[in-house]
């Protein structure tokens, strides 16, 4: 078991209060309707410093490190994952614009939760196999021009800015930029059109396909990399890939123990053959079970997050945490609705929320087969000889 620190303790338990008492509620009564998380969920989580987690204090962020992250986002998502989405679209990311004042601004914004960005990068024919892209972009003077297609961009028409991988340049890795797509908040910019995707879960964030035509962008707002130059989007793109997945396994680590935590309570209190479920020893090895589990699964998340956080390399490590954590989720709160029998079954209860959405786990932020190639890929190089 990781040993938290006082301050880490603290930050966990005002989320875990904050989740009880305002957001589980709200989740409750908008996932069924499919509904977004409402505007007072995500000024409450600004408030409360969410957004500006991994931004240093000079730019108004609490200055913390991916520890404090990942125990953050696994309480909101006990609550409703979508929220911990949320604030993964700030926090720094897509910050590295080439005007350094802007970016500044950007940074001080978000840790308000007032520059809150979609990403656009996978794409109906591109989704793992991301160096496929085929949304282009031509350079006219001092503007791109973008044409194509994009896939799975949440919080697309809520975001101030759309994160757009496109291409510049023939290829494939290194044909590829990111362009920040600047937006009123609740509307798409001249040039795109949305059409929500159906989903079975993950409500409270509606997912997006978008169709690009003729998008102007300035040219000022295409990501250059810290030497200048561009077609460096995938490796922009790959530098986040530990931090998405590490993100990953916490949500679902939250999605798994409030699947837990609900059934363990429903044990309790429900009474069949005259006493209560949880006396029987089928339902408390089930219990013991998915308790254990849910402990393993955070153990690794934050054994990765420690050396993200010493700055080690932990592709392996953040792989096996998002590989091993989702499919926990999927399991564990398929078993929390097996205790709950028939009811387990039905929309009146949570469980079945908690394993839509950790279900999704196990596909986005690169699917299990990826995490599985990747850690093998790591071992086979560990364990060759000269």
């Amino acid at each position: 078991m990781t040993i938290l620190t006082a301050a880490q303790q603290q930050l966990q338990t005002q989320a875990r209060d904050f989740v009880r008492t305002e957001l589980l509620p709200v989740a409750n009564e908008l996932d069924p309707q499919h509904a977004d998380i409402p505007w007072s969920i995500v000024d409450r989580m600004a408030e409360l410093g969410y957004f500006g987690i991994l931004i240093d204090r000079e730019h108004g962020g609490l200055g913390l490190g991916m520890t404090e992250y990942c125990l953050i986002a696994e309480e909101l998502s006990r609550g409703w994952m979508s929220a911990a989405s949320v604030i993964a679209r700030a926090n720094g990311i897509g910050a590295g614009v080439s005007d350094l004042h802007w970016r500044d601004d950007i940074l001080r914004r978000q840790a308000r939760g007032q520059w809150i960005t979609a990403g656009a990068f996978s794409e109906p024919e591109a989704g793992s196999d991301l160096a496929a892209i085929s949304c282009h972009a031509e350079r006219r003077g001092d503007v791109y021009i973008l044409n194509g297609e994009k896939r799975w961009c949440g919080w697309a028409k809520a975001a101030d800015a759309i994160l757009l991988l496109a291409r510049t340049a023939p290829g494939r890795r290194d044909g590829l930029d990111v362009f920040v797509v600047e937006k009123p908040r609740g509307e798409f910019p001249a040039g795109i059109t949305g059409t929500p995707i159906p989903k079975i879960g993950y409500h409270g964030i509606t997912s997006w396909q978008l169709q690009i035509c003729d998008l102007e962008v300035p040219a000022t707002h295409l990501q250059l990399a810290p030497d200048g130059h561009s077609g460096n989007g995938f490796a922009m793109f790959a530098t986040l890939v530990n931090w998405g997945r590490l993100h990953t396994a916490a949500r679902a680590v939250g999605a798994a123990r409030g699947a837990l935590e609900d059934a363990t309570t429903y044990a309790q209190q429900r009474v069949q053959f005259g006493k209560p479920i949880a006396s029987f020893q089928a339902i408390k090895f089930r219990l013991a079970d998915m308790a254990t589990q849910v402990e393993a699964a955070r153990a690794l998340y934050l054994s990765a997050a420690s050396l993200y956080d010493a700055g080690l390399d932990c592709q392996k490590q953040c792989s096996m945490a998002k590989l091993f954590a989702s499919e926990v989720a999927e399991h564990v709160a398929s078993s929390a609705m097996q205790v709950l029998g028939g009811n387990g079954y039905t929309t009146e209860h949570a469980v079945e929320r908690h394993w839509r959405d950790g279900r999704l786990t196990q596909i986005f932020e690169g699917t299990s087969e990826i995490q599985r190639t990747i850690i093998a890929q790591h071992l086979l190089r560990e364990t060759s000889t000269p």
